[in-house]
Order: C-alpha cells, then sequence, then structure tokens
C-alpha cells in the first residue's frame, strides 16, 4: 500500500517545551516536507503558549495540564476528526530524531503500529529506564502476543484505524502501554523502525513511583478480563 504523504499527522504533545520546538519543528518541515503538523500545548508553565503562534502551525491548549495521555487521546481524534491515515507521535524534547521519522513511515502497509525502538543497553540508557522498559516490554509482548522491544518509546507511528477501535482509558504515560495492549488484543501489526538513543539535555516529567502503579493497574485490568 502507498502511503498518501499528506495524509499523515506528525503529532508532538508539548510540556514546557520551548527551548525545543524551535529547533524541532524546521527539522520536521524538512525530515517531512508533505506531512501536516499538529502541537498539543498541554498547559506549560513556560512561555511555550506565547512562543506556538510564532510557528506558523495548528496548534491546541489544554487548560489545564492533562497529562500526556489525554494529549495524545486529543491529538488522535483530531486525526480521526480530519481524516489522517497514519499519525506520528513525537516528543517535543529533541529525544527522538526527526531525520528518523522516514524510518517510521517506510514500515506504512506492513504495519499497523510501528514503534521506534532504541538500543535497550546500559551502555546508552540510564539505569532506571533500561530496567523498567525491560520488564514492561517483556509483560506487554506477553499480553499483546508479539515481540516488543521498546515499548516506552513515545516515537510512534500509528494506523487511525487502530485508534478508532481501541478505547484506551489512560489519560497519563500508561495511556502508550494501554493502547499497545489493546491493539495486540485486535490483532493488530505491531512493528518496530531502529531509532538513535538519546538522553542529553532533556528532563524526564514521568513519575516512577506513580507511573509504576499505573502500568500494573494495566496488568491487572488484563488478568482479571
Amino acid at each position: 500500500m502507498e502511503l498518501t504523504p499528506s495524509k499523515v499527522l506528525i503529532l508532538i504533545p508539548a510540556y514546557n517545551a520551548a527551548n525545543y520546538l524551535p529547533r524541532l519543528v524546521p527539522r520536521i518541515r524538512h525530515s517531512v516536507p508533505d506531512s501536516d503538523l499538529l502541537i498539543i500545548n498541554d498547559g506549560s508553565s513556560d512561555n511555550t503558549a506565547e512562543l506556538l503562534p510564532t510557528l506558523g502551525i495548528t496548534c491546541l491548549e489544554n487548560v489545564p495540564n492533562q497529562g500526556k495521555g489525554f494529549t495524545l487521546k486529543r491529538g488522535a481524534d483530531y486525526a480521526l476528526e480530519k481524516g489522517y491515515r497514519h499519525i506520528v507521535t513525537i516528543d517535543a524534547d529533541l529525544q527522538h530524531l526527526p531525520e528518523e521519522i522516514p524510518r517510521l513511515l517506510e514500515k506504512t502497509g506492513r504495519s499497523d503500529i510501528v514503534i521506534g525502538t532504541r538500543k535497550i543497553t546500559l551502555r546508552v540508557m540510564p539505569f532506571a529506564r533500561w530496567l523498567t522498559n525491560n520488564l514492561t516490554s517483556i509483560i506487554i509482548s506477553v499480553f499483546s502476543g508479539q515481540r516488543v522491544r521498546d515499548s516506552q518509546s513515545g516515537f510512534r507511528l500509528i494506523a487511525t484505524e487502530i485508534l478508532a477501535q481501541t478505547k484506551v482509558q489512560s489519560v497519563k504515560y500508561d495511556y502508550e502501554s494501554e493502547l499497545l495492549f489493546q491493539a495486540g488484543a485486535l490483532g493488530a501489526r505491531i512493528g518496530e523502525a531502529a531509532i538513535s538513543t538519546v538522553y542529553e539535555g532533556s528532563h524526564s516529567y514521568i513519575n516512577p513511583l506513580k507511573d509504576t502503579g499505573r502500568f500494573i493497574r494495566q496488568i491487572w485490568k488484563r488478568i482479571l478480563l
């Protein structure tokens, strides 16, 4: 199946991302010039809101902060409403290289969800993230029935057909895990594309205790079904 470039939406959930967006947006435009961009500002406390009108792209605002999952759901609803066939989700903090978006797009037609997969090794990944990612990836692989190597990667290509069929309830960081659980249960094809591992110069807003607890609740939901 040939991809129609104009039917791909690049979705950027942004929270306190004013330092990154002026660099990120031009790089996305250069890498995938035929795609549309949508930034959703999730109640940032920096000057992200003031910056957005200067970027010349479609922007939405969450007031107040609602969480990454809520933001991704809002972007998914927008993509469905506007008739996009696929969305690419990419973090705003430059931990995902926009130049690698074409690697995900190349998998269109072979996979319903393509996960940008990093090297999960201690040489390039902090220990806490290495451990959490390995454990969650194993569990999601079991429940989805497919090998998922980097379940915590937010760099993804997703067919909107899958978004229309799933009913994800999570509004925090466990949204991405619940989507994989549900997509796997639907028989969606989950693929991967190799991407770079970048951690320098960015701050993680993940709360290890709370977000691990949310993931555990996701597991119990599947066990009790």
